[in-house]
């Protein structure tokens, strides 16, 4: 891209110098070995000796006019002979307007950026802060100390300044006459309730008092009045069977779990092992809960909570305080060079520590948010599948999960694991601000202190206070939100309808979404479910915003469970013959089926318009679609085998279902080309890659249009969008946070599974990375940002570099 430069220069010069380095560095190193080499000669004083002129380093790296590696913009450019690149003229786009970036489609001016950008970053000299404050009475031993801010994380049940306070956090509501356990919550419990985290035991008194005894498994349940009919149970009668040491009943707290698996005895069948960190039918075997990267190595994960060792702390124990080995710090924060105060070498006294560390930015600082947006949510859930994407067997193996919103944990670990994570926040390009509200929407109902009563049984709205709640506390403990009015901060909201609810301070700032709305055809609250609506809420708290912004938000894939089995078939790449579908749907479509959700405003009403035309099951009455055709499946009748029917087909369905869908990455991950029907609703990555490369849109007033539309595309287009489709695949799987478990499987229990083995044959960018490409895109790029931009050497030539505002 750039004329070969040749170096002018004296070699006897250079051997001095050379030379002269090396002992300096010697002697360094054995004076000092725990400090930083000093840097005698700057890059910029060596350019001054050896001046590049009309040739090249032999490194290929770019000469930019008025920068070097180290300078960054300069009030005064430097002169150069060689006019800037143009980066339009290196990168054209094709005939749909797309340019193509490490094998995927991007927007043009997108895609010219990073291809000329993005893959040519220089790594920048960055000060990590490495924390040594003290925390009031060292947090008791009842949490951990963040030794960045000097305060507590207490774990759960205790609270205060110092974790010293015990807390009470019931089970069960205040009782009445007629509901001596109060009124249902699913932490409702007749035995022994652990205050510490409002669940339910079999207690004291039982063979086995720490077997969970949580919900119906401890109540009267009341057969069917009439065949066929529920079952209900009476939240105010006790099941005492579950006590019984008579092995013919149901003695769930006293079997013993080789009668239970001979079946000796009669089980009650709603009892069983709910809770995390336990596994068997009869909960007899402890095993790993699961904690954000599971304490990376440093600390034990309990129950959801990370109990760090001595020198670590944060939400994974990932961040090294001066108290930690230099020789374990993470990845992200080596090769350091340390410089220690000789005021802390005199007195022994902690204290702060600056480590230099070479970084590519962006660079992005992690809030290390109290466990009440964290890892209370994740040890206090009362079922362990909730808001995780894997628990673990007996084995201490990984079990994925099919959670559709796993992919907030997939973020958050990747992000907190990422070279391109930084500890000073002065340095740093983007603010990530974990809350789980994943967590928050999955566990409204499960214990008094998480009660939606104040919030008129909203989930939407009590999660939005979670929301609040975090913005008030990075504004009092830290400095960085009024910089750029948030702007440069990014929330993950998980939620079925994205960040509808968003509190009306943080609308500023970059919302990661599944649920891309503009609300700019489907206005309001669309989901069909009551408790998630928002448009009660009021505008006071959460303002008058959209549910999404394409200027400035971003829609990421959806969790998709890491599934061997399709990575051994290889579906993205099945040819054209072995697809004889058109067009394939399988999935619930609404209130014209017999067992579809009876909502008629599920999915917006446009699956159901889909099934009215082309459906290819029976209907209540007994009809097919109108324009029913052998080569199209539109049906709510589960597959066999989805994947493989997904990957006999040319052409799928994507369309919302109560708010966002997995759908796109059903297609995309089995080779099929997406067919998104779905008015004003972005999908994940739309604002950013050119969709008319690998997708198709039909307006939903073309619905039944939509096989004509089809069947009339050559078989070149069919193809193009084929191969794209298979360049960009596992872009949508998140292949960062399940390679992080693999390695952390391999190191503990010594296991490498086949998912594993097939995970690590992915090549090309996935999920996260294209994420951090966005990231370095809007960047430099975002509008806003040409006032808000400070001097910092951004690694980039000039060309990359938008020019700030006078």
């Amino acid at each position: 891209m750039f004329s070969l430069q040749k170096w002018k220069c004296s070699w006897s010069l250079a051997a001095t110098v050379a030379a002269f380095l090396a002992v300096v560095s010697v002697v360094h190193l054995f004076l000092y070995p725990l400090v930083p080499p000093l840097d005698y000669l700057s890059i910029s004083q060596a350019q001054s000796v050896c001046i590049p002129i009309n040739g090249s380093t032999g490194g290929g790296e770019k000469y930019v006019n008025g920068m070097d590696s180290k300078d960054g913009i300069t009030d005064h450019p430097k002169e150069d002979p060689h006019p800037v690149v143009d980066l339009n003229v290196l990168y054209p786009a094709d005939s749909l307007k797309a340019v193509t970036y490490r094998g995927a489609p991007w927007k043009a001016e997108i895609g010219r950026w990073l291809s000329g950008c993005d893959s040519d970053v220089k790594t920048d000299k960055v000060i990590e802060k490495i924390g040594g404050k003290r925390c009031k009475n060292e947090c008791s031993g009842q949490g951990i100390c963040n030794r960045d801010l000097g305060l507590c994380h207490c774990f759960h049940g205790f609270s205060g300044e110092g974790c010293s306070e015990k807390m009470q956090l019931s089970c069960n509501y205040p009782a009445s006459e007629n509901r001596p356990y109060g009124h249902w919550v699913v932490s409702i419990c007749p035995a022994d309730c652990d205050t510490s985290r409002a669940m339910c035991f079999c207690g004291e008194g039982t063979k086995y008092p720490k077997r969970p005894a949580p919900e119906s498994c401890g109540f009267k349940i009341n057969e069917p009045t009439e065949p066929g009919g529920p079952r209900l149970t009476d939240w105010g009668v006790a099941d005492m069977d579950i006590f019984t040491t008579n092995s013919s009943i149901r003695g769930w707290c006293n079997v013993d779990p080789a009668e239970g698996y001979a079946a000796n005895v009669s089980i009650k069948e709603d009892c069983d092992c709910k809770y995390d960190g336990l596994w068997g039918r009869f909960c007899e075997t402890s095993v790993q809960s699961v904690c954000i990267n599971q304490c990376s190595g440093h600390g034990h994960c309990r129950g959801g909570f990370c109990q760090c060792e001595n020198g670590w702390y944060g939400v994974d124990c990932s961040i090294p305080s001066v108290l930690s080995s230099i020789g374990e710090w993470p990845k992200w924060l080596r090769p350091s060079h340390i410089d220690v105060p000789d005021s802390a070498r005199l007195t022994g006294t902690l204290f702060d520590l600056d480590a230099v560390v070479e970084k590519k930015r962006p660079l992005i600082y992690v809030y290390d948010l109290p466990p009440d947006f964290n890892s209370l949510l994740l040890e206090g859930r009362h079922f362990k599948m909730e808001c995780v994407n894997r628990i673990y067997d007996d084995r201490n193996a990984t079990i994925w999960t099919e959670q559709l919103y796993g992919a907030q944990m997939a973020i958050y670990e990747s992000m907190l694991a990422s070279p391109h994570r930084t500890l000073n926040g002065d340095e740093a390009d983007f603010f990530f601000v974990p809350v789980l509200d994943s967590c928050i929407i999955t566990r409204a109902d499960d214990a008094p202190h998480l009660t939606m009563e104040d919030h008129h049984g909203l989930r939407s709205s009590l999660t939005l206070e979670f929301y609040k709640k975090a913005y008030e506390h990075i504004m009092l403990q830290y400095p960085y939100w009024n910089r750029t009015e948030g702007k440069d901060h990014i929330w993950f909201f998980s939620w079925d309808e994205g960040a509808c609810y968003a509190p009306k301070e943080i609308w500023n700032s970059m919302m990661l979404v599944h649920w891309g709305n503009t609300n700019s055809k489907h206005n309001g609250s669309t989901t069909a479910y009551w408790a998630d609506k928002w448009n009660t809420i009021s505008s006071e708290r959460r303002g008058n915003h959209t549910c999404f912004d394409p200027e400035k938000d971003l829609v990421l894939p959806a969790w998709k469970r890491p599934d061997e089995g399709s990575l051994t078939a290889k579906y993205w790449t099945r040819p054209r013959k072995e697809r004889k579908t058109l067009f394939y749907f399988n999935g619930n479509l609404g209130p014209a089926y017999e067992h579809g959700r009876p909502e008629a405003t599920y999915s917006m009403g446009i699956r159901q318009k889909v099934a009215k035309e082309f459906g290819s099951s029976p209907d209540k009455e007994g009809k097919l679609g109108k324009q029913h055709a052998e080569d199209v499946v539109v049906t709510p009748q589960r597959a066999e085998d989805y994947h493989l029917e997904i990957a006999s087909s040319i052409f799928c369905g994507v369309m919302p279902g109560d708010g966002w869908s997995g759908r796109m990455e059903d297609s995309i991950l089995q080779g099929c080309i997406p067919v998104v029907i779905q008015d004003g609703i972005y999908l994940p990555y739309e604002n950013f890659l050119n969709y008319e490369s690998f997708a198709v849109r039909i307006r939903e007033d073309e619905i039944p249009n939509l096989i004509n539309i089809l069947r009339s595309m050559n078989e070149a287009e069919v193809e193009l969008k084929r191969a794209n489709v298979r360049k960009i695949w596992q872009r949508f799987l998140y292949c960062n946070s399940v390679m992080l478990e693999a390695d952390r499987q391999n190191a503990s229990i010594g296991l490498t599974e086949d998912w594993a083995a097939k995970f690590k044959e992915i090549e090309g960018d996935d999920a996260f990375t294209t994420l951090v490409q966005i990231l370095h895109y809007k960047l430099h790029n975002d509008p806003w940002r040409r006032s808000a931009r400070k001097k910092k050497n951004f690694g980039l030539p000039n060309e990359c570099l938008m020019t700030p505002s006078p």
